[in-house]
Order: structure tokens, then sequence, then C-alpha cells
């Protein structure tokens, strides 16, 4: 510790910095600014057991530095955590603590070093872990006291290390004066790198996606329940402060919030319930896409899953199939019970659990013999969210990705060896010869783990193999901007980060359609008679003996064939004289009926009636139905709806019949002939006789 001599010279000097204490915490950082703004009470600290775990993380995380540029020495020994540190709520708090003081580190331990706290404390060096995790909260609060609840178990690290700060609380307010100065800066959080502010602004503004359990409530319902409690359904959350939300563009099930109404749904008893649940979009892309590609009866391969909510989203999407999904590398069985109640509490049914991590999986593992979409979720530098913490608890990736995220991405070394097991992983997953797909997602913005995988893996994949070789397929989610559209042109899925989306990349693999398993039409009728799909028409195929049986008994088979064309002239030719019959004239008193108007160039006596020859008696020729489509004729109704017009049977055998009598005023043609009259001469051609209605 310092004399008192030398603190009042200090003072001294530091005056007029530390005039300005109120205004030195973070105010630029997005999360600050939203906590302290009107109305929300000001930060009052956390309970000991959020600053040991904080600490924890911070101590397996920090940025480690040349032992020449060690400003200060961190041990080795991590801190006794109690049992509360593995509730939720305190890791969260603990990762958020943790994550903010490695963004920070540099700035801290430079404060440290100029308030003159080091080297003049003898507090231990396992200890400055949490030094600096608690620093970085005592300047949030604007050097204020924390608050204790009296119910709280003190730690006596804890105290030692606070009671520490609390004494050289001017020094630290100067020294951060200092450093404001030195950056010219308005605050800390404008020194961060632009990357990290970039980040951190997306993530303060992120709505939040949230998919329904169908398995448990319909979105109908789900529509209703968030209506009653004061929720709006709207086209689009951004900017709006109100409560509301919307349906998302690619996925039917996946709802969207405003992000400030995060506290306020976790007590709807919609969330409790396991109907709502919230994650992040990339994962509901994932498994849509895999759904777009099963059978009713296909088996799913879930690879590197992270959360358990992508299996259950999964399971919830298949509740109508027979099909199976299998989780691979859960390698502790304890975790069994716990996951078999979460399943069994979200209502899914056709998960099961396999030990063997996915490298070391059988291809012809019985097990999996029905498998054929496999959905690998590789573990990645997941540059593309925005949200760190976030992702690290819900996807349950290593916590070496808070170091990532606060230097603004991964080392090239570090880069490269997650390209090489995203690999190698694929590249395993195309050896399973009974799948038929793979659906490849990352969270990451980086083609190396993207785009340079996916071709490497389709360059050099095992063409020794008996089966089809997998080919990059177009994405089978909807493109619903012109801008996906255009990030999707080389058959490639991808969503840029965003105000409204964190950043995904999908890829999905198909086999090759094999040549000898071609379907010709004649197997696809063939298949569809066999199903009942072709009642009433028949496919026979006459045999060899019949089609000579056939010739022999047709002594002029040109003939034959010429009387078919002459049919088909003799069709085409009433055809025309049908169309022929209607031409344009007056319009009628009543709209809805058309006028017909007389035609002289077709008189009834005048109508040709030898379309139907005389044909030998040994020869009988099956008559074929032929299809025609003729007008509309115009029907009377009693119904209030008017007069409707109705097409005629479509079958007729070549075969004409006489005048039909229409019943007079419906049709405004002149002088209708009646039964026995006979025909005068301005009357058209006689219409084809039709069913009565």
């Amino acid at each position: 510790m310092f004399n008192s001599a030398n603190e009042l010279e200090f003072l001294e000097e530091t005056t007029a910095e530390i005039s300005q204490l109120s205004s030195l915490a973070l105010s630029g950082d997005p999360a600050c600014s939203e906590n302290s703004s009107a109305g929300s009470p000001e930060k009052t600290g956390y309970p000991d057991s959020v600053y040991i775990l904080a600490a924890n993380i911070f101590q397996g995380t920090r940025l480690e530095k040349s032992p020449e540029k060690a400003l200060i020495k961190y041990g080795n020994e991590p801190l006794p955590s109690s049992t509360e540190s593995e509730d939720e709520s305190f890791q969260r708090l603990s990762y958020e603590l943790a994550f903010s003081a490695l963004k920070y580190q540099d700035i801290l331990e430079t404060i440290l070093i100029d308030s003159y706290i080091f080297p003049s404390t003898t507090i231990p060096d396992h200890l400055n872990s949490l030094i600096i995790v608690m620093l970085y909260d005592f300047q949030d609060r604007k050097f204020q006291a924390r608050l204790l609840s009296g119910n709280e178990e003190s730690i006596a690290e804890v105290l030692e290390v606070e009671n520490l700060l609390n004494s050289f609380k001017t020094k630290l307010a100067a020294a951060l004066a200092r450093c404001r100065i030195k950056h010219d800066a308005l605050s800390i959080y404008h020194i961060l790198p632009e990357t990290v502010r970039n980040q951190e602004l997306r993530a303060s503004t992120l709505p939040l996606y949230a998919w329904i359990n169908t398995c448990k409530i319909s979105p109908e319902e789900v529509y209703y329940t968030l209506k009653k409690n004061g929720y709006n359904k709207v086209k689009s959350v951004l900017h709006i402060d109100n409560k509301v939300f919307a349906v998302d563009q690619h996925c039917y099930d996946v709802l969207i919030f405003p992000s400030h109404l995060k506290s306020d749904l976790l007590n709807i008893d919609l969330f409790k319930d396991y109907k709502l649940i919230f994650q992040d979009k990339s994962r509901s892309l994932a498994v849509h896409s895999v759904k777009a590609l099963l059978n009713m009866d296909d088996d799913i391969l879930m690879v590197n899953t992270g959360s358990w909510y992508t299996v259950a989203h999964m399971s919830v999407l298949t509740n109508n199939n027979t099909s199976k999904i299998f989780v691979c590398g859960v390698q502790s069985q304890a975790k069994d019970p716990d996951l078999k109640n979460l399943f069994t509490k979200m209502g899914c049914k056709n998960i099961e659990i396999l030990h063997e991590t996915f490298m070391k999986l059988e291809l012809k593992d019985h097990r999996l013999q029905k498998v054929k979409v496999i959905l690998l979720l590789p573990r990645c530098s997941g540059l593309g969210v925005s949200n760190p913490v976030e992702f690290i608890l819900n996807e349950h990736e290593d916590t070496d990705l808070l170091k990532d995220f606060s230097q603004g991405g991964p080392s090239e070394d570090k880069l490269h060896v997650l390209a090489q097991q995203q690999y190698e992983q694929l590249a395993h997953a195309m050896k399973f010869t009974r799948a038929q797909a793979i659906v490849y997602c990352t969270c990451s913005v980086y083609p190396e783990e993207n785009e340079a995988i996916v071709k490497k893996a389709l360059e050099f994949q095992d063409h020794e193999i008996k089966v089809q070789p997998y080919r990059l397929s177009p994405p089978v989610l909807p493109l619903c901007s012109l801008k996906e559209i255009h990030l999707s042109t080389d058959k490639f899925f991808r969503m840029e980060p965003s105000e409204i989306t964190n950043g995904c990349f999908i890829s999905v693999l198909t086999r090759e359609r094999d040549p000898s398993e071609t379907v010709s039409v004649k197997d696809v009728l063939a298949r569809a008679a066999a199903k009942g799909l072709l009642e009433g028409i028949e496919l026979g195929k006459s045999s060899k003996r019949e089609k000579k049986k056939k010739k022999q008994k047709m002594s002029l088979p040109k003939s034959s064939i010429a009387d078919n064309s002459g049919i088909q002239m003799k069709i085409a030719e009433f055809l025309s004289r049908e169309t022929n019959v209607r031409k344009p004239s007056k319009p009628t008193t009543n709209p809805l009926v058309p006028t017909i108007m007389k035609n002289t160039s077709a008189r009834p006596h005048e109508r040709p009636t030898n379309f139907v020859r005389s044909r030998p008696e040994d020869r009988m020729i099956p008559l074929k139905p032929i299809e025609i489509a003729l007008p509309p004729v115009i029907l009377p109704f009693p119904s209030p709806q008017g007069i409707r017009s109705h097409l005629p049977t479509p079958h007729f055998y070549y075969r004409w019949v006489g005048p039909k009598t229409v019943l007079p005023g419906y049709l405004s043609t002149p002088s209708i002939l009646r039964r026995g009259e006979k025909p005068k001469e301005n009357l058209p051609s006689s219409l084809p006789r039709h069913p009565r209605p």
C-alpha cells in the first residue's frame, strides 16, 4: 500500500479528472445503454458465486501474453465454485461478465497498473482473474458500492478483492479517465475494434426466434394465446417497441419477437410448458432442409447437434412419419435420464441416443440401415453469430470461442484446425453408402469453413465405393428476396449477419441418379395401375399372336389405315363446322346469355351423314372413346344464381343424332324448332345431343 503523502499527491494531480466520475461508465456500450435506459433500475452488482464462476471462465479463456509483455501474472488454480453456479441464470450472468472482461482485458490491466494496485498489493496470483472481472463490474456501476442481499452467503475471496477495489476507488477512477483521454474516446467502449463494436450493436437489436412445438399445440392456438397476452401479429417486428410477433418467411413454424420482450415472454406458459422454444434461426433452417429431403420412413443421423432443442425440433417435424432420429456423440451415459426427461416433456418419441462419436461409428452399423439423410452441424468459429454467450450456452460450444469473439475472430492457425475437422467429418459422412443426402450447416462467415470444405469433399470423395457419387444440389429452402437469390446462385444457401438474423451457411449434397435405375413411362404407368390409380383405364397390350391373327383377318391393311386417317379428318371437319356455326351478332337483352347468329352456309338437310361406313360382318372393330372439347351449352336453372354453363360428357362415339329441341326463352335464337316441325332453311346446324342436367 501507499502512504498518505503519496496518496495526497496523486489526488492533487487528478482532481480535475475524477470530477467527471459519474460519466466514467461504458456509456457507449449498447448493452450498458440498454440497461441504463430511463425507468430501468441501476446496477447493484452480482452475487458472489457469479464473480467466482466468471473469474474461472476468464482464467481459462484470457489472452495470454509473452513473459516480457505480461503486466500481470495469473495463477493456474481455479477458484472453488458453489452449486449455485450450475443454475442456468447464474451461468448466463457469469459468461456475460467474463466476456466483457475479456473484451477489455488490455484496458483493465492498464488501469490496474496505472492506479498502482500492481505491484503494490500482496494478493496471490490466482485471485488476479477475480480482480479483473470485479473491476469491470465496479467501473460499470460507476464505482458505487455493491448492494448485498441478506440471504446471500459471502465468499472470503470476493470480500477481500472488493475491499481492495474500494480502497483504490479514486485512483481507479482517475486511471480510467486518463485512458479515455489517451485514446480520445467518449468511453472505453469506443476503444474496442470495429468488428467487436458492430457485433455488439447487432446483438443488442437482434430479434428473438422461437419455434412452435406442434406435438403439444397448433400454430392457431399459439396465435390465440399470444393475442390474449396482448401480442399482435404483424409482418415485421423491426423498429417496433410494442408487444408484437411475426411469422418467419423461411420456416412456417418459427415466430419472431422484438429483443426487449424476452423477460416478458419467459413468464408466459407457452415457454414454461415447452410449447414455444427460443433458438437461433440457423438451427431451424437446418432441420427444415432435412425435412424437405425425407420420405415417410427415412431415418436421420444428427452429428454435433449442440443444443438438444435442435434434436427436439427435428423430432417434432417428423412426428407424423415413421422416421427415427439417431443422435451421436453423447459420451456420458449419466446424461441419458436428463435427456429422456427433457424429450418426454416436449412430446418427442422417435429419438435414439448413440454414445459413440461420429468418427467412430461403423459404416455398416445395423442400427443405421435406414438412415437416408445426415445432418452435419460441425463445430465452427461461429463468427456469424452476434451474441457469443447465447451461442455457447445454447449450442454447448467450447468457451474458447469467447476469446475469439473478444478479438474479432479466430487466429489463422485455429481456423485451419477447425477447417480440417470439418472436412474430415464431411468426408466420413459421404462413406455411409445407404445415405442419400447430407445437409451441412455452419454459423460461420468464413469461406474456409463453408464453400471450400464442401468443394474439397466433393472433389476427393471416394469413387471406389459401389454407390453413386454425391453432387451439389440447389437449396431446398424458399428464397424470399433478391439478395438471397443472388447469394444462392452457386447452389449454396447463405444468410449474412444483419440486424434481423445471424449468419448462416447451408449446403445440400445428394447422390447422383443411377442410370440403371431409370424408370420408363411404361413402368410408371404399370406402378400406377397396380396401386389402383388408373381405375377404368385399360393398359392392355396385345400379344404377338393376337397381332398376327389380326393381320390375317384384315384383307386390306392399307385401307384400314386410310379409314382411320379418314375418320380423323372427318372429326376435324366436324369440330371446324361446329366452330363456324357460331358467329358474333347483336348483344341480347340478357347479358348472361351468349348470342348465336344464323348460319346459312350449313343447313340440317345438307349435313353429311356418311361418317360411319358399312363394314363387313366378319370385321369387328371396337369403337374407342374420343375426348372432344365442345363449347358450353346454356341450360336453365331455377336457382337464384342464374344460368350456369356446363361442359358436355367428354366421351362420344362416331354417330350423329337429329336436331335437339331446346326450351324457348333461354337462347336468343330465331324460331327454335319445336317437336314435329320441319326445319327451316334459315336455321343453323342442329346442336349435338347433350345429357340433361
